[in-house]
């Protein structure tokens, strides 16, 4: 979570950008673009609250709750009075729409026009003809899109891995293939890490995506503007698989027998690592780290 000052009258809303562990709690700095200001201007100067691509619900209850000084739990206890204006898919959970943006505080900022001033962003954002048109090409919802989107959003290593990962994703879900995504695994758990072992791929949750088909109920995160991009428009190709077998080295194919080549070296890197070692740079991944996670 980060404070400062903005100009009057806009909130800047972020661009993809480095997080830090989300099991340490630390954010790196996040550039950001200028959009008009939703909620009354207050007479005191605003301070700012940035959300990063990626958190998850809880994390942005918990930064709310810190920036407007009130006991913790407060903000997610806001939700039903909060009348927040969801998607029917939605079922009332705003996950994946707390837009990743910074949002002005005034004096009169309560958690739950904080929240609506969150959910309201998402939804201009998402319902542009883009959003819906790509929804359309890819035969989801737009609901479902952005749930693609909060899985790139954990699952890609930098902003050019974005398209290629939405394609696996796809192409998974059109073959008839379980996602098998950690990502989903650990927001069932509530941890980011890529140690993901075998016991945790037979969890019984309907975030597992080893063992259900299609996607998780829900989104596992909220998603900025370049994963959307990447989830509506994504690249070509007939990858069915993808490692990361080290920082800045992420590998796509069609064939199992490749993948497990580069999981192979994706073990031997990590082995490398320092014992205690977890996560990437806030990124879970699809980093296949044991051999049964790929056999589809």
């Amino acid at each position: 979570m980060q404070t400062k000052t903005p100009r009057r009258g806009t909130i800047r809303l972020t661009r993809r950008g480095r997080i830090a562990l989300i099991a340490t709690g630390t954010v790196a700095a996040v550039t950001a673009v200028a959009v008009p200001l939703l909620l009354p201007d207050d007479s005191a100067r605003p301070q700012t609250l940035t959300i990063p691509e990626g958190w998850r619900s809880s994390q942005v209850y918990g930064a709310v709750d810190k920036a407007l000084d009130v006991p913790p739990g407060t903000t997610k206890k806001a939700i039903p009075q909060a009348a927040l204006k969801l998607p029917d898919d939605a079922g009332g959970n705003p996950e994946g729409y707390l837009f990743p943006a910074t949002y002005p505080i005034g004096e009169k900022s309560t958690p739950a026009s904080m929240l609506s001033y969150m959910v309201n962003t998402a939804t201009k954002n998402f319902s542009g003809g883009q959003v819906t048109a790509g929804a359309d090409r890819n035969a989801v919802n737009v609901y479902q899109t952005v749930t693609i989107a909060s899985m790139i959003e954990a699952e890609a290593g930098s902003k050019e891995d974005m398209g290629k990962v939405a394609r696996v994703i796809y192409n998974r879900l059109e073959q008839g293939m379980p996602l098998q995504m950690d990502s989903t695994i650990n927001y069932a758990l509530n941890r980011s890490t890529l140690n993901t072992r075998d016991s945790d791929t037979k969890i019984n949750s309907p975030y597992n995506t080893y063992t259900r088909m299609g996607l998780p109920p829900t989104p596992i995160g909220n998603p900025g503007e370049e994963a959307m991009r990447a989830a509506t428009s994504p690249t070509q190709g007939d990858w069915l698989y993808f490692v990361t077998v080290k920082p800045g080295d992420t590998r796509f194919t069609s064939s199992f027998e490749e993948q497990r080549k580069n999981v192979a070296e994706f073990n031997k890197n990590k082995s490398k690592d320092e014992e205690g070692k977890d996560g990437k740079d806030g990124k879970d991944g699809n980093d296949g780290n044991d051999e049964n996670k790929q056999n589809s």
